[in-house]
Order: C-alpha cells, then sequence, then structure tokens
C-alpha cells in the first residue's frame, strides 16, 4: 500500500501567517489615520457651507415633496458648532429657515432656483424677496440663480433683469453664482451684481487638479477675477473636494484628499482675506444619480450627520476598516476550512495566499458596490458579481484540497460548470469595459470585482463555450487602450482597470487555446 503523504505543516503554517499579515496590512493601509493640522474648533467658526436640507432617504425629485422641520432643527444645530452661516439653493420648502436659523444663531445666504420655465422661476424669486425683507436680521445676502448659465436654461439677458428684479425689492447685496469660466464667457452678469459668486471645484474641471496643485488653481483664478472684476468683491461660493467616486486624471476623491483640500483652502482663504462657502454641509446620496457615486460624497458630514472628519482630528480613508479586516478574516477562514488538509507542498502554499488575495479582492469590491450602487439594478449587479467570486474561489480551493468525499463532489460540480464562471466574469468584463470607453463620466473602476476570476483562470484553464469567448476576449482587449487614453495615463484607476482587464484577456485566450489544443 502506498505511503501517505505527509502533511506540510511548516510551508502550510508559514503561508497563513503570510497571508494573515498581508490582510491587516491591506485593511490597515487603507483605513490607517492621517493627521492634519485643524481649521475648525469650538473657538473658531469657519464662514459659510452649503445646505441643502435632505434625510439619506429623500430627493428633491420626490412627490409629494415634503421636508423634516426636525431634521432640519437638527441639522442647523450641528453646523452652528462650526460655521456662521449657511448657503441654501432654493426657496421652496424651506419657510420655516430663517426661524431657525436665527435660533441657533446662524445668518443666511438664501438663493431663487431659476430654470427654464419661467412660472417656476417667477415664484421662487417672489419667495426670495419676500423672506429677505421678512428676516433682515438672518439674511445677508440673497443669490439669484445657481449655474443656471451653465445648464443653459437662461440667457445672460434674462439672467440680468431677474438680478435687477430683486435688486429693486431687496436691501441685502445681490449676486449669481455659477462656474467661473461661466462668468468670463457672460461679463454682462457683473454689472448688475453687488458680488460675484463663483464656483471653484478642481475636481470638475475640463482639466482636472491633482490634490497637490488644487489650491494653486484656486488661488490662481481667484486672482484673476479679484484683478478683473476690481471693485466688486468675489466670494468663492461653492469650493470642496469629494471623499468618494471615480478618480478623474489626477483628480483621486477620498476622504484624506477631502481634508487636505478643505484644511488648505480655509488657511488660504482666511490668510488672504477671501470670502467663501464649503460645499457642502451634508453628503446627499440623490445626486449620485445624475453625478455618479461622486455625487454623493461632497460633504463634511456624512448622509447620517456623522463627523467625517474633514475639519478637525485625524482623518481616516476607510474608517471602518475593522469591519472588512473581519470580513476579509471569514472568507481567509472560510478557504482554509474548504480546501481542508493541503494534499502537497504545493497546494499548502497557495491554498492561505488564496484565500488573502480573495478576502482583499472580494472586500474591496464590496466597499465599492457600498459607496457607488445608486438603483436597485447596480445592487443586483454587484450581489452577482459577489457570488460570482465566491464560486471561483470555491472551486478554486477545491482544487487544492484532497479529492475525496464531499470535498470531490463539489468539485466535480464546480469543474463542470467552471467555463460558464469564466464566460460569466469575461462577458462582466466587456460590459464594463464599453461602459468606461463609450459612458465613462459618471462610473466607478470595478477593478476588484473581477481580480480574482481572473487569476484563478488565467492559472487553470477549463473548458470554455469557444466562440463566446472569442467575442468576449476581442470586446475587453480591444478597450484596453481606449479607456487609458481618455482617462489619462496619470490615472491609477485606470491603470489598475487596465491590469485588470489585461488579465482578464490573457486568461479569456489561454482557456481559449486549450479548448483549441
Amino acid at each position: 500500500m502506498p505511503a501517505t503523504p505527509r502533511f506540510p505543516a511548516l510551508p502550510y503554517l508559514f503561508a497563513c501567517l503570510l497571508g494573515l499579515l498581508a490582510l491587516c496590512g491591506y485593511w490597515y493601509g487603507l483605513g490607517r489615520p492621517v493627521h492634519l493640522p485643524d481649521v475648525a474648533s469650538a473657538s473658531h467658526k469657519l464662514q459659510c457651507a452649503s445646505y441643502t436640507p435632505f434625510d439619506k432617504d429623500q430627493s428633491p425629485f420626490d412627490q409629494p415633496f415634503k421636508l423634516r422641520p426636525q431634521r432640519m432643527d437638527a441639522d442647523l444645530a450641528l453646523l452652528a458648532t462650526r460655521f456662521e452661516c449657511i448657503r441654501t439653493y432654493s426657496m421652496t420648502g424651506l419657510e420655516a429657515l430663517p426661524d431657525l436659523a436665527r435660533k441657533h444663531g446662524l445668518k443666511l445666504m438664501i438663493g431663487a432656483w431659476v430654470n427654464s420655465n419661467p412660472v417656476d422661476t417667477e415664484k421662487e424669486v417672489d419667495l426670495l424677496i419676500a423672506s429677505a425683507n421678512a428676516n433682515p436680521d438672518v439674511v445677508s445676502a440673497v443669490i439669484v440663480g445657481n449655474e443656471a448659465l451653465l445648464r443653459k436654461e437662461v440667457t445672460g439677458a434674462q439672467l440680468a433683469r431677474l438680478i435687477l428684479k430683486v435688486k429693486a425689492g431687496v436691501k441685502q447685496p445681490v449676486t449669481y453664482a455659477d462656474v467661473w469660466e461661466f462668468w468670463l464667457k457672460h461679463p454682462e452678469i457683473a454689472p448688475a451684481v453687488d458680488f460675484l459668486t463663483i464656483h471653484l471645484l478642481p475636481y470638475w474641471e475640463d482639466d482636472p487638479s491633482n490634490i497637490d496643485a488644487a489650491l494653486n488653481h484656486v488661488a490662481e483664478v481667484r486672482q484673476v477675477f479679484g484683478n478683473r472684476f476690481a471693485p466688486k468683491d468675489v466670494l468663492i461660493g461653492e469650493t470642496g473636494w469629494p471623499s468618494e467616486g471615480r478618480q478623474r486624471e489626477t483628480a483621486l476623491p477620498s476622504r484624506v484628499n477631502e481634508a487636505k483640500f478643505i484644511r488648505g483652502f480655509v488657511a488660504l482663504a482666511e490668510h488672504n482675506g477671501w470670502h467663501y462657502n464649503l460645499i457642502e454641509a451634508f453628503d446627499q446620496p440623490w445626486k449620485r444619480a445624475s453625478e455618479g457615486a461622486v455625487g454623493g460624497y461632497w460633504g463634511l458630514f456624512d448622509a447620517d450627520r456623522q463627523d467625517k472628519g474633514i475639519l478637525a482630528g485625524p482623518v481616516s480613508n476607510l474608517p471602518y476598516w475593522p469591519l472588512w479586516l473581519g470580513v476579509g478574516g471569514l472568507i481567509l477562514l472560510g478557504t482554509l476550512v474548504l480546501g481542508g488538509r493541503p494534499r502537497d507542498h504545493r497546494a499548502a502554499l497557495l491554498l492561505p495566499l488564496l484565500g488573502a488575495v480573495a478576502a482583499c479582492s472580494i472586500g474591496t469590491w464590496g466597499e465599492l458596490a457600498r459607496a457607488t450602487s445608486r438603483f436597485a439594478g447596480e445592487w443586483c449587479w454587484a450581489a452577482l458579481l459577489l457570488g460570482l467570486n465566491l464560486l471561483v474561489l470555491a472551486h478554486a480551493a477545491l482544487a487544492l484540497s484532497p479529492r475525496q468525499g464531499w470535498r470531490l463532489e463539489a468539485f466535480d460540480a464546480l469543474e463542470k460548470r467552471a467555463g460558464w464562471l469564466l464566460t460569466a466574469a469575461g462577458f462582466a468584463a466587456a460590459v464594463m469595459m464599453l461602459e468606461l470607453v463609450f459612458d465613462p463620466r459618471y462610473r466607478s473602476f470595478p477593478s476588484a470585482a473581477l481580480l480574482l476570476p481572473a487569476l484563478v483562470y488565467l492559472c487553470r484553464p477549463v473548458r470554455v463555450p469557444r466562440r463566446e469567448i472569442a467575442l468576449l476576449t476581442f470586446i475587453v482587449g480591444a478597450g484596453i487602450a481606449p479607456q487609458l487614453y481618455q482617462e489619462g495615463l496619470a490615472n491609477q484607476q485606470a491603470w489598475g482597470w487596465a491590469l485588470v482587464s489585461l488579465l482578464m484577456v490573457a486568461a479569456l485566450w489561454r482557456n481559449l487555446r486549450a479548448r483549441r489544443a
């Protein structure tokens, strides 16, 4: 009778320790706190912040439209600890706001929403005038329209007439707010306002700035406006940085980068005596529907009104990293249990490392899906890719396990369907590649969702449907260069997606060639 192979205990324990250390280092590296100089404290309040009074389950597109006074009261109580004023964008549903601002010692810059519907615009303007006159002790300025020229909903002449109408009806200073380039494209607006309100968002520029160059860009634009439109004052009416979302060229969203920008900007603005308003007080999940994931994460506080650490104290890109470490630990443990006693030295080394890679990639995909999924369809897509990863992990773990008992039966069942697992991964890669080539602006890079299937089936070919795999290989491979060209060669997230796509192409091609052989 042949001798039973000796259990490779030492290599197995070494690989388990290495996998565990890699898992801990990965999640701690993502979540470790960063210390920056504070800009807000109990004795130092900032100037102003944009405020929209929606809970995380609400949207301005809700029908019927109904705000919650209790929410606004709690919000203003919180904001009063950090700011001297708040800026609003519409008059609809905000009748109680002046009294609440007075209660909490806040000033208001109130805005009328100007759009292409003259009836709606007229109603907003009338409410703006009435509120300004009824609350002169609270309303410090009025804003007639927000980015209406950017949206091409009114002409410069129409907007100037609205501004002059409001100026004739109120005693407060009157302004209009838009992206800075549109003030330069419509200089006829400047004579109508008492001061200019410009939006300066380096992330959204046509040529996005990275976090290290963003403040220099802000300073340069502010100087241009200060010189060109003097003696009129200039309010930087929106500036900020997103904490989540896709990278645009070198502009990378993260909590740490948001804190770097906000804290650096406030110090710069107060040093130069600029007037400013930060965007925005709270994360607004409803904005993700029209702006992608990044639209919902410009807040200084999250949608649950929890401090993100943007203004003071240590800040972490992933403050709940221990949760994902715990999830990763369970995935690693599950991989080891599923694989059982490794049958040889190779399996003893590969099984724990497979579990660590799976724990990192699946956890990263889970975090990305949490931050970016907006609709039921996107949540279903994320869940399907999660299920695919778990099936691929099970298949790979069982391939390294002893071929006996229930493990052999489970392996045989997955082995018969492994070709379709790879086809499903290739289909997902092709769909997401087409989206990133033809409609990329608001889409995040799903690299983590496909790393595990690409690596597993690159290393271990399976039988696949030939024509389907050939088509998917072509689509994914053909999209790599165009998406890199569109995103710019300095976009690290685009390079990550390109690398995973190359691995997927290699896996698909190898399996296609294996089938031919």
